[in-house]
């Protein structure tokens, strides 16, 4: 049978690295627990050793055996050999925040950039969070304004990483008001599903299911049966119309089907259904 691809934890922002770090367990525990060799991708940050440190200490107190760091600052870093076989030696690969841009510009159509599909396609768990997490789809969130309605200007978009297909995922959602601006994503891109993750939130990936994780709540913008939009009369600063828009609240415990574009309201319930027609 060919490997199916990895799980994917895209995370909100603000993760809890102090205390029961429910987020950054989960994580470890998809990468194989205390035989997990976790890779630290600081790319996306200006202050890799920083950063990567405070993972490096996290992961180690959760029980890691092994926990290293990766940092590019040019695209010929991203090609060498030794880069490569980093990546084919982890066994988990997280993402930090920062600016989601330099992990395009940096790692785009690199060697590196292979081997992370390559591994993913593999069953490798890739993580991100902030800037980590809006990278993981096919086109991301670069950058928009908050607390205000949809309107096209208020959103930039660009090429993301390509790991997760049909979405269009926001962080640090609830706690900077950034529904006006995923609405304005959706409306340009209505094919796509748009994820709001909040702070300390998380969505766990996997085979086209989705289970959120963490404190806050994911919000599920769904414009597949949008009855009517302005997007083809208005400039780009005048206000949209959006008309048929479904929006999913989902909490820690539910779940969403993205191919059938369902809500998972008992995560049990569908995990024993799921384990038992398999089993049949």
């Amino acid at each position: 049978m060919a490997p199916q691809a990895g799980p994917l934890v895209v995370v909100g922002g603000a993760e809890d690295k102090q205390n029961e770090c429910r987020i950054l367990r989960h994580f470890l525990e998809l990468g194989g627990g205390r035989h997990a060799r976790v890779l630290i991708m600081t790319v996306a940050t200006e202050y890799p050793i920083e950063v990567g440190t405070q993972y490096i200490e996290v992961f180690k107190k959760l029980g890691a055996a092994d926990v290293r760091t990766f940092d590019v600052s040019n695209r010929s870093a991203a090609n060498r050999d030794s880069a490569v076989e980093m990546i084919r030696d982890a066994t988990c690969i997280y993402f930090t925040g920062g600016d989601q841009l330099r992990i395009t510009k940096l790692l785009g159509g690199t060697r590196v950039d292979a081997a992370l599909h390559e591994a993913h396609a593999n069953g490798i768990p890739l993580g991100g969070t902030s800037a980590g997490a809006s990278m993981m789809s096919s086109t991301m969130i670069v950058s928009g304004e908050a607390e205000t309605n949809p309107r096209i200007s208020i959103v930039d978009m660009a090429p993301g990483m390509e790991f997760l297909d049909g979405v269009v995922i926001d962080q640090h959602f609830a706690q900077r008001g950034r529904l006006g601006r995923l609405l304005s994503a959706v409306a340009q891109y209505p094919h796509h599903l748009g994820m709001g993750i909040d702070e300390d939130t998380a969505i766990s990936v996997h085979q086209g299911v989705l289970r959120v994780i963490g404190r806050g709540a994911v919000s599920i913008v769904d414009a597949g049966q949008l009855l009517y939009s302005n997007l083809d009369k208005v400039h780009r600063d005048e206000s949209l119309a959006l008309c048929g828009v479904r929006l999913h609240v989902l909490p820690d415990g539910y779940g969403f089907h993205m191919r059938r574009r369902e809500a998972i309201t008992d995560w049990s319930a569908y995990r024993e259904q799921s384990d038992k027609e398999l089993s049949e």
